[in-house]
């Protein structure tokens, strides 16, 4: 019995060292180290229960095989306590799939303007609310940290934080909900300004990173080249007439992050920091998942964020996303925050690959 889940069993070690370690007052003095371990002790709960609850119907099964060579009566209840056992190791090969190392973390999400010109722009802008939305319908909070307008009142790129509130379960915080969302969006629609009624197709770039706490980059100021300019953007009081804008470049790996969305040169400088952060993160998993791909035998991307990935058709109402052949008729639903169905088609397709990869 032991060794067929011998991986559950350590799993069940740590928990209970994590747990011996959390009851020490002393343990909160660090809050980082609290977190982590926080995170850890929630990571494992779904599989420390699902181990004893499995290991309890094996034992339920041997001892009705024990008994029922006593008393045959008993052997009536073998078949569907067998059923049960392999119910509840089903479940726990399942719990024990290899996750994502940034699946507690919240989202650094990016979208940008692409082909398609102000259309392209308007288009972005209903993607930031549909996110948006959907945050506030998970009860997360969101913050922007740069934006640059377009000036049809769409944005050429904008950043923001999805944050969940307190320790999220697992599998419940945003990169686990949001990290198929990176890729290329396409949208058809006939655009405002066109009298002919023509549709037109544009497309806007979303990018989505696991927020990095000071702790997980190790970053170096010397390495990162520090430039001050004048913000741009639509006419008005919203130029700054200050050189307030930040961009950073770190030098080793050539990423470049700007910020001018605050009046201040030292909050744009913070939020390039944070941007910059995430970036060298999910840089630094990219790499790890390249070395550690080359070792193994195949791995199936069923998800790959560098394809165009999704289809937004105004005309017929339809939602298109391409990775998992999902189709749907309520775009207007999903515009509006309703993205829990397409999600979880991209969860079932990521799990059923890695089921098929086992």
């Amino acid at each position: 019995m032991t060794e067929r889940f011998a991986s559950a069993i350590e799993l069940v070690n740590e928990y209970a060292e994590l747990e011996k370690q959390m009851a020490d007052p002393g343990i909160h003095a660090d809050a980082s180290n609290a977190r982590k371990l926080g995170r850890r002790y929630a990571q494992l709960g779904p599989v420390v229960a699902g181990y004893r609850k499995w290991k309890q119907s094996v034992e339920d099964l041997i001892a009705a095989k024990e008994l029922a060579e006593v008393e045959p009566e008993f052997a009536a209840e073998i078949p569907a306590l067998e059923a049960a056992e392999s119910a509840n190791a089903e479940i726990l090969e399942e719990l024990l799939l290899p996750r994502d190392p940034n699946d507690d973390r919240d989202v650094i999400m990016e979208i940008k303007a692409g082909a398609g010109g102000d259309e392209s722009a308007l288009f972005a802008g209903d993607l930031l609310r549909m996110y948006m939305r959907y945050a506030e319908k998970q009860g997360w909070k969101t913050e922007v940290i740069d934006v640059t307008e377009s000036d049809l009142g769409g944005y050429k790129d904008i950043s923001i934080a999805v944050k969940s509130k307190g320790t999220p379960a697992p599998g419940q915080s945003p990169y686990a909900k949001l990290k198929f969302e990176g890729g290329v969006h396409r949208v058809q629609r006939v655009p405002e300004t066109e009298s002919q009624g023509r549709i037109h197709t544009s497309a806007a770039g979303v990018l989505v990173l696991p927020e990095a706490e000071e702790v997980d980059v190790e970053l170096n100021m010397n390495d990162v080249r520090v430039d001050v300019y004048r913000s741009s953007g639509p006419g008005g009081q919203s130029v700054n007439t200050t050189d307030s804008a930040v961009r950073l470049t770190h030098v080793p790996t050539g990423i470049v992050v700007s910020c001018q969305n605050e009046k201040s040169q030292l909050q744009n400088k913070e939020s390039a920091l944070r941007i910059l952060r995430a970036r060298l993160l999910a840089d630094a998993q990219e790499k790890a998942d390249a070395a550690a791909a080359a070792e193994r035998k195949s791995q199936v991307r069923t998800v790959d964020r560098s394809e165009r990935i999704r289809t937004y058709n105004f005309p017929e109402n339809r939602l298109s996303d391409h990775r998992v052949n999902y189709k749907a008729n309520n775009l207007d639903a999903v515009l509006n925050g309703e993205l829990d169905s397409v999600i979880q088609s991209l969860l079932d397709a990521d799990k059923a690959a890695k089921l098929a990869g086992n």
